[in-house]
């Protein structure tokens, strides 16, 4: 199985995951990320967030997220899936409908067409949006985050708005695969909530 984390900057996404895996049985999932996760994408990923980078085009940036996705799911995500693993992973496709698709504007229709060559058949079987107003997020960013403030972190309220409303596209597009989470209740909440969520959609492998 394969359950994705989505959200906009500042969702708390990465660190529910964090506390999420503490739960999990030791062996039988593992937790990655995108960018990254394996070390070709890692680079990559240095090169997108660096805050040098300002003079990145969109297709630039597009094409890099997609050339780190592939690497990232043929060395890591194609071969725990194939173990039986289950996998959960801090952004996947969604991102790049939401970021470049429409927030960059290039098409979420065009960016999701670049994407399924390099993903083929693995899309997620769950998505788990963390749904908070942008304003709320990047408040929480220079607030709170202890790890990178990257160039996307930078990028004007009005990107991040675009970004908001591209997530709610893509929410429309698969109704069926993306689960919304109210992610500006407490930390302890979201928790709870998004575990409930993982919690329903192993059940079943749990009893195989």
């Amino acid at each position: 199985m394969f359950i994705t984390f989505e959200g906009t900057e500042g969702s708390g996404k990465t660190t529910v995951l964090r506390e999420i895996t503490k739960r999990l049985q030791e062996g039988r999932y593992i937790t990655t990320r995108e960018p990254g996760g394996v070390p070709i994408a890692e680079a990559i990923r240095s090169v997108i967030l660096d805050e040098r980078s300002t003079m990145m085009d969109e297709w630039t940036e597009a094409y890099l997220y997609t050339a780190a996705r592939r690497q990232h799911l043929i060395e890591r995500v194609i071969p725990a899936l194939n173990e039986g693993k289950v996998v959960l992973c801090d952004r996947f496709i969604d991102s790049s409908l939401a970021y470049q698709g429409y927030a960059r504007g290039l098409g979420i229709d065009t960016v999701e067409s670049i994407n399924r060559i390099v993903i083929g058949t693995y899309m997620p079987d769950v998505t788990i949006y963390f749904d908070v107003p942008p304003e709320v997020g990047l408040q929480r960013i220079f607030k709170n985050r202890s790890d990178e403030v990257n160039r996307f972190d930078q990028e004007s309220l009005n990107f991040h708005k675009k970004v908001y409303e591209g997530y709610t596209k893509v929410r429309e597009r698969f109704p069926e695969r993306i689960r919304t989470v109210d992610a500006s209740q407490s930390i302890e909440r979201v928790i709870e909530e998004v575990w409930k969520i993982v919690e329903d959609a192993i059940r079943p492998l749990n009893h195989s």
